[in-house]
């Protein structure tokens, strides 16, 4: 019962203000007891951005997978990997970036032995939006990119389709910035056959080519 008095007494109203930060390493500290939406009673922990504290160029995905909730890091499983091998041909350099994600918890549902992926909802992706905010407030890149779906529709404030925005640089009013939105990983991993996931790869990777000046 102490417990979970605890965990009730660090809960945060999806509704409040977070309060000002003086380094990404703070934030990250009181994200750890974030409970701005229910997904944190599921999730291994909270996974905040890594990288360049400074970086001119932000990445944006969409949640943690099952790798990333375990290990505590963003985009170490298939789909960072894969990122990873696009960056390379598209000749950015990583360590020069921050990568992070729309929501901070793993959303999942069980199958069997296995903890499957769920989309997180509109609701849960704006309690998250704050602790986004707060890590482009602190970094002040020049790009933000946003990988998928959630990701855009954090960064715009609304849903948007990716076919309208994807591979253009575009200034961003919700965040003050220009951002460039393109598939995430995962989307090139769940193509129906090899063929397709060479084309939406080769598609990905030209989207990249355009950080080239800021990250390369």
């Amino acid at each position: 019962m102490r417990i979970a008095r605890e965990e009730k007494s660090r809960y945060l109203n999806p509704s409040d203000e977070l309060p000002h930060f003086a380094n990404l390493r703070e934030a990250e500290i009181s994200a750890a007891t974030c409970r701005r939406c229910p997904l944190w009673e599921r999730a291994t922990q909270t996974v905040f951005g890594a990288g360049a504290n400074h970086a001119r160029v932000v990445f944006v995905g969409e949640q943690p997978g099952d790798v990333e909730d375990r290990k505590g890091l963003p985009f170490v499983g298939p789909a960072g990997k894969l990122l990873d091998r696009a960056l390379n041909q598209a000749q950015i350099n990583r360590d020069l970036c921050y990568v992070t994600n729309a929501v901070k918890h793993f959303k999942w549902e069980p199958l069997g032995q296995r903890r499957l992926h769920k989309k997180p909802t509109s609701r849960e992706i704006q309690a998250c939006c704050p602790w986004l905010h707060a890590e482009l407030e602190l970094i002040q890149p020049e790009i933000v990119v946003g990988l998928g779906a959630t990701a855009a529709a954090s960064l715009f404030g609304v849903p948007v389709r990716i076919a309208d925005v994807r591979g253009k640089l575009t200034h961003v009013e919700s965040v003050g910035r220009t951002c460039l939105i393109t598939a995430h990983p995962s989307s090139v991993l769940r193509a129906p056959d090899p063929k397709t996931r060479d084309v939406e790869f080769d598609r990905l990777v030209q989207d990249l080519t355009l950080l080239q000046e800021f990250a390369g």
